[in-house]
């Protein structure tokens, strides 16, 4: 749930990007790192292993403006996509006001987005966190890979109820802002 300071007219959000190992999610917080002016973020923070995958979450805060009145702050977070770190996992999605999936598109990778998922969803109901209502984007990664997915088949699988999906190819910043933008939208019509 949103954090609401009247004394200081201040909302922070939190957002997590979730989703299977090596999907994108760290490159999706570089690229807006990299994108966002420094006067509307904070610093990066990450907790990697040796081979530069993330050990526990990643962490950028940035700042939108003004909603009604009220300064609006977003904190990203990034789970650890291997399975091993479940309850990191489940530790980070604590207090998510949203849900950004990113699914790696690669064929190859399909079993991995579905117990992701699956993850999520469970990751949820632990942190009594109630999944309908709860502002959710899918996030289809690494359009650019051979075997990509079919966008259709994707959403079949992952998304039956047709939430907002966007395509993208993190490492070139395709779609990465895009997102970013629908799951900021999506959270601040649940503040009024």
């Amino acid at each position: 749930m949103s954090l609401i300071s009247y004394p200081s007219r201040e909302i922070n959000c939190k957002v997590v990007y979730y989703g299977p190992g090596l999907g994108g999610k760290t490159t999706n917080l570089r690229h807006i790192y990299a994108t966002i002016p420094p006067s509307r973020r904070g610093k990066l923070v990450s907790l990697m292993t040796d081979r530069d995958r993330t050990l526990f979450f990643d962490f950028l805060p940035i700042n939108i403006g003004n909603v009604g009145g009220f300064r609006v702050r977003f904190h990203l977070y990034t789970v650890p996509g291997q399975i091993y770190y479940r309850s990191n996992r489940r530790l980070v999605l604590r207090g998510a006001d949203s849900v950004v999936f990113v699914a790696d598109s690669q064929r190859e990778r399909f079993e991995a987005n579905l117990e992701s998922l699956r993850d999520l969803h469970v990751n949820l109901a632990e942190n009594e966190i109630k999944a309908e209502g709860l502002p959710l984007v899918f996030q289809y990664n690494k359009r650019d890979m051979p075997s990509a997915m079919s966008v259709e088949d994707l959403a079949q699988a992952l998304n039956p109820s047709r939430l907002p999906s966007l395509e993208a190819v993190a490492r070139q910043g395709q779609g990465v802002l895009d997102t970013l933008k629908t799951i900021c939208k999506l959270v601040v019509r649940t503040l009024h």
